[in-house]
């Protein structure tokens, strides 16, 4: 299968998806997959591989190739800021299956890919996706392609319109760090969808910039529930690092 990215870039579907496991960022709301740990191995990531890439100011989707082989050696997914109603959630397509495979480049050229604006969530956010935008639903999709253990990307018309993320509390992490490889403990999963309300679902969002006492207080009890959780910390403290910011921000109305 021929792809296309953002108009210009073309690549083909390999045989051989991205064997490393996804990590769900939660605080910089971003799906990585990659090898890289810190900063220097991620700089020195760039310096070896061409593709699209963030800039300066600018935060786009980025997926990386071998100059060598010209195959996908690693990729960096954006969450959108905005979920999508229950509605269009529902809507996202099911089907085709996914089809486990990787991406080659036509050419060795740098290109820039924008990162999707709408955010679908399954029932209990079993599944994230994510698309370019709602028209996407009012097509089939012709092929999901697997390139990384639960992450897919979601083609129509032979473009890549969007991507998915399955079972994303397992994969919660800050930074560059390696997700708890221990399955996530009930109290995390309740709890991430919590978070995700709080800092995706408009009507809480715009709650907590006017200071609504029943969002702010939605925000402050996830904070303290977040703390006092025992059990599975590493996921526990992903999501608390980006809602002790909201706090900060919002709940000293």
């Amino acid at each position: 299968m021929r792809l296309t990215l953002d108009g210009d870039w073309h690549g083909t579907v390999t045989d051989g998806p991205l064997g490393m496991m996804p990590r769900f960022d939660f605080p910089g709301q971003c799906v990585r997959i990659a090898e890289y740990a810190d900063v220097e191995e991620w700089q020195q990531f760039l310096v070896d591989t061409f593709g699209s890439q963030e800039w300066l100011w600018d935060d786009p989707d980025v997926f990386r190739f071998a100059p060598g082989d010209r195959k996908l050696v690693g990729a960096e997914f954006r969450i959108p800021e905005e979920s999508a109603s229950a509605e269009d959630s529902a809507r996202v397509p099911v089907m085709p299956e996914v089809r486990p495979g990787g991406l080659r480049a036509e050419e060795v050229k740098d290109f820039r890919h924008e990162m999707c604006t709408v955010l679908c969530r399954a029932p209990g956010d079993a599944v994230l996706t994510c698309l370019r935008d709602l028209d996407v639903l009012d097509r089939p999709l012709d092929a999901r392609i697997g390139i990384a253990p639960d992450v897919a990307l979601l083609v129509q018309h032979g473009t890549v319109v969007g991507w998915s993320l399955t079972d994303p509390v397992r994969y919660l992490t800050t930074g560059f760090a390696a997700p708890d490889p221990l399955p996530p403990a009930p109290a995390t999963r309740r709890l991430f969808t919590e978070c995700l309300d709080l800092v995706t679902a408009v009507p809480v969002v715009d709650g907590l910039v006017d200071g609504e006492p029943a969002a702010l207080a939605r925000l402050q009890a996830a904070d303290k529930a977040l703390r006092e959780q025992r059990e599975d910390r590493h996921r526990a403290d992903a999501l608390l690092e980006l809602i002790a910011t909201y706090v900060e921000d919002y709940g000293n109305w």
